[in-house]
């Protein structure tokens, strides 16, 4: 039944895109539907024309990056995380559980982007560990 939902879904925003190729909500959605299929070509496809319509979301360049980490093509995907989280990307906990950031977390670039980022936060919200050794 859940597979059938899911093709349900791809058939449906594949026609509603027909008609309005740049519909950002059915980019979305068909781009996660086509994820969770395991069509991960295709939906590095349209987060990569979802990252051309919106460059500035945070959101859509974490989707993109995840795409990337899925096809394994991890040094994209790290670049395209750091812009996510330097744009404004700021749920960690879920970026620490999402299977689809595998590739990517065991990259240790990433690793010690991560701890540096980490770091930093903890030394902005706390101004008096700056002082202190």
């Amino acid at each position: 039944m859940k597979e059938t939902n899911l093709k349900f879904e791809i058939r449906f925003y594949e026609g509603v895109l027909e008609h309005k190729p740049d519909f950002i909500q059915a980019l979305m959605a068909l781009a996660d539907c086509y994820t969770r299929d395991g069509q991960h070509e295709k939906g590095l496809v349209l987060d990569k024309q979802l990252s051309q319509l919106r460059p500035e979301d945070p959101y859509i360049l974490y989707n993109l990056s995840c795409s990337y980490s899925l096809l394994n093509q991890v040094d994209k995907a790290f670049e395209t995380m750091k812009l996510a989280i330097d744009g404004g990307y700021d749920d960690f906990r879920f970026l620490a559980k999402d299977q689809d950031l595998e590739n990517l977390r065991n990259d240790q670039r990433f690793q010690e982007y991560l701890l540096q980022f980490k770091n930093k936060r903890v030394f902005d919200q706390n101004p008096d560990l700056k002082t202190h050794p």
